[in-house]
């Protein structure tokens, strides 16, 4: 088995965190606790911290990707090593908000753990996945987005980007809506859906049926093995680091649009003769509107 590489291990660890049960989930979580004690801890001694046995710990590397525990070591070391280097912004990342902590704390955790989120997000990515899904969008001839609650709003951002660029985008929250408007998608057509843990049972549901269609499914999760990304052709992977007050659901909204943001961009560069007329058009539409706001 290949050596994956060192970018993006904690990342990767916090994605498989749900399906690792037992033994597997307490070195899971002993690594994500205190990832530079981790690294520096002996194939024993992390054993015996986690309450498992060396093997244990050699089949959660393997289960990462890595051909022992050496090279998860050297990842993770690599990682924290970086994280020092970037000034300390990292520091309190694990710690918890406390209701009498200063503004300027909760900011500054706030930053932290957004930051962390967005580059363990650019660690996962497959850059090749957004080029799939941004052809299959590109070419066309409406694209479905599906999702709830703060998935929904994320949703809503993307459709409206993408409509100001001329692509025909619907954004459906209400599960009927969006089952009745993914059953009449066609082959050509693309289906979004967005919902962090994969597990949202509508969404599902909308995709499945628009795949059932013929339509190019695409999913925005941060679990890669969620019952959303199973039934998905092309599946976009987040990364989210949740704070006191905002669990991993609202964490995932900035690397869900930093990953939105990027498949907009690459589609507008696909249809760019298009994109930049349905721009400038759109612009001029509300060009008096905003020269009012301004003159107020």
């Amino acid at each position: 088995m290949p050596v994956l590489p060192a970018d993006g291990v904690l990342a990767r660890v916090r994605s498989r965190l749900p399906e690792f049960t037992g033994a597997l989930q307490r070195v899971a979580e002993l690594v994500l606790t205190d990832p530079a004690n981790a690294a520096r801890c002996t194939i024993v001694e992390l054993a015996e911290r986690s309450g498992t046995s060396p093997a244990t710990v050699t089949r959660f590397c393997r289960a990462l990707g890595f051909e022992g525990y050496a090279d998860l070591r050297l990842g993770i070391a690599g990682e924290t090593g970086r994280a020092a280097r970037t000034g300390g912004w990292t520091v309190d990342i694990g710690r918890e908000i406390q209701p009498t902590d200063p503004l300027d704390r909760v900011l500054g955790q706030i930053m932290a753990a957004d930051t962390r989120a967005m580059h363990d997000t650019a660690a996962l990515l497959d850059l090749g996945e957004i080029e799939r899904a941004a052809d299959a969008i590109a070419g066309a001839s409406r694209v479905d987005i599906y999702g709830a609650s703060g998935s929904a709003l994320v949703g809503a951002e993307m459709q409206f980007c993408l409509h100001r660029i001329g692509v025909a985008a619907w954004a459906w929250t209400d599960v009927h809506n969006g089952l009745a408007s993914s059953a009449l998608l066609n082959p050509g057509d693309v289906a979004l859906g967005i919902s962090h843990s994969g597990q949202t049972r509508e969404t599902i549901e909308m995709i499945a049926e628009a795949g059932s269609k013929g339509a190019t499914t695409v999913a925005l999760t941060s679990f890669p093995r969620s019952p959303l990304a199973d039934v998905a052709d092309i599946v976009l992977l987040t990364a989210t680091q949740a704070t006191t007050f905002r669990p991993d659901a609202l964490s995932a909204r900035h690397p869900q649009l930093v990953v939105l943001d990027l498949l907009y961009i690459a589609v507008a560069q696909r249809t760019h003769e298009r994109a930049h007329a349905s721009f400038q058009v759109t612009a001029r539409a509300v060009a008096g509107h905003r020269a009012a706001k301004e003159a107020d």
